[in-house]
């Protein structure tokens, strides 16, 4: 189920209304743990299996380490949880990867002994929802919380259908403490958080889905056709599309979860007006790049150690931070670039990362959207043949239209000099301080636009596949 569909629309003008007319807070809870596995359900229900065993088990261990006394014990019990965790990940996400792997390197006499792709469909959401059950375990073996919810309150934890699928990456002692304390949502927070869904969806439907992708498939798709200026055209379109997408599900997925009551940490702060790589991930999916730097960076030793173990440490974190995107070389190769970007930031600037100086924004913004092609590359092969298009006088046989050239490189500078002039600030912040008539102004025109360019297709999140 998707957020920009009229199945989803339908499903919120339902729980929504009941949830409200319920007083007693049990029944609220128990209202949203199953409205959340039937949004769920919605997707392929027999899934739901996976993700009520997961749930269950970390919980259940979670206990037994909160009650343990002997630390090789307890640690005993977090190695489970995290076996039983990254191994139902590894299962369904990195097994084909592996055997098209192993394949590759064996001679061919053996490849023949070697099975058949397993085929497994991923499960939606699997690589968010195993991100924050291993949080919980994890920060109660520290003995940062204690495993004290109920089996219910930590399923709703888990399952809690605005961030099921897609993040924010949340803590248990961000929501679950939430969950575990009556919730009443008032007015103006029900009324912000339908405009950041109206927002969120905008974000999603018109600027990702309808101005930036179809550039950035045209020229991807028949890349032989097309010369330097729309290559590069369709590598910042990707970068203003993948943007969208993913910052319009997450302002959709805060603005749900705030009509109910619960407040989401922000998951985006304006990414492309960043001031070096160390700022980009203090900004892009700041609930995956705060996760692994607690949950891997530090326990590796992060910046404690010598030069250049901190530069191992920020190597293999963004490595495997690639790596958990997808089974995909691309995304290892993604990864281990932005981790020799961060590197090498350390290296000339020291911890404090580069200059928050308009110059330093420009170079990591040019630099970021490079780093997006290995990201949106099917293979290495197209992967440098749109370097190739880049950099080299190509000849073209087709071109995108005038009005496209024109557009698209307008947009974009309108959206770096918001970022820019905004880097500062949040989203609520500014629009608080617009006048009135300019947010009745923004939010109709989200609204017009919504139905002029949506056109009633359900485009699913990019973030959906991960």
């Amino acid at each position: 189920m998707l957020f920009n569909s009229l199945t989803f629309l339908v499903f919120f003008a339902l729980v929504l209304p009941i949830y409200l007319l319920m007083h007693d807070w049990t029944w609220r809870k128990r209202w949203l743990l199953l409205s959340s596995y039937a949004f769920y359900a919605a997707w392929y229900a027999p899934y739901t299996l996976i993700l009520l065993a997961s749930t269950s088990v970390d919980w259940w261990l979670a206990r037994r380490i909160d009650r343990a006394t002997s630390a090789p014990w307890r640690k005993t019990l977090l190695i489970a949880s995290l076996s039983a965790n990254l191994g139902l990940l590894g299962a369904f996400k990195y097994t084909d990867f592996f055997l098209a792997n192993l394949r590759w390197l064996l001679p061919p006499v053996w490849q023949a002994h070697l099975p058949a792709d397993v085929g497994w469909v991923l499960p939606v959401g699997i690589s968010f929802y195993t991100f924050a059950s291993l949080s919980y375990t994890i920060d109660v073996y520290r003995r940062e919380i204690h495993a004290r919810a109920s089996w219910a309150d930590y399923a709703l934890f888990v399952s809690f259908f605005p961030h099921l699928v897609a993040g924010p990456i949340l803590r248990a002692k961000v929501l679950l403490a939430q969950i575990e304390e009556p919730r009443q949502p008032t007015q103006q927070q029900i009324v912000w958080g339908l405009i950041l869904l109206i927002f969120g969806l905008f974000c999603k439907s018109v600027l990702a889905d309808t101005a930036f992708a179809p550039v950035t498939n045209q020229v991807y798709a028949n890349l032989q056709q097309f010369g330097s200026l729309d290559t590069w055209l369709a590598c910042t379109s990707f970068a203003g599309q993948i943007y969208f997408d993913f910052a319009g599900y997450s302002l959709c997925a805060i603005g749900i979860a705030l009509c109910f009551g619960f407040a989401f940490p922000d998951n985006f702060h304006f990414p492309y007006a960043a001031s070096g790589f160390m700022d980009f991930w203090r900004r892009w999916h700041i609930s995956l790049s705060t996760w692994l730097r607690d949950y891997l960076y530090i326990p590796l030793g992060g910046n404690r150690l010598t030069p250049l173990k901190t530069y191992r440490n920020l190597f293999l974190t963004m490595l495997i931070g690639g790596l958990w995107h997808g089974a995909s070389w691309m995304f290892v190769a993604w990864g281990a670039l932005h981790g020799l970007c961060l590197a090498a930031e350390r290296r000339l600037f020291g911890r404090q990362g580069a200059p928050a100086r308009l110059p330093a924004i420009l170079l990591t913004t040019f630099i970021v959207t490079l780093l997006w092609i290995p990201f949106r590359a099917k293979s290495t092969t197209q992967m440098f043949d749109i370097l190739h298009h880049l950099f080299a006088n190509v000849p073209a046989s087709a071109h995108l239209d005038t009005l496209t050239r024109l557009f698209i490189p307008l947009l974009l500078l309108g959206i770096f000099t918001f970022q820019y002039l905004a880097r500062q600030s949040h989203l609520e912040e500014i629009f608080q301080r617009c006048p009135s008539w300019l947010q009745s102004g923004l939010i109709a025109g989200a609204l017009i636009s919504l139905y002029l360019f949506s056109g009633g297709d359900e485009h699913a999140f990019i973030y959906f596949q991960f």
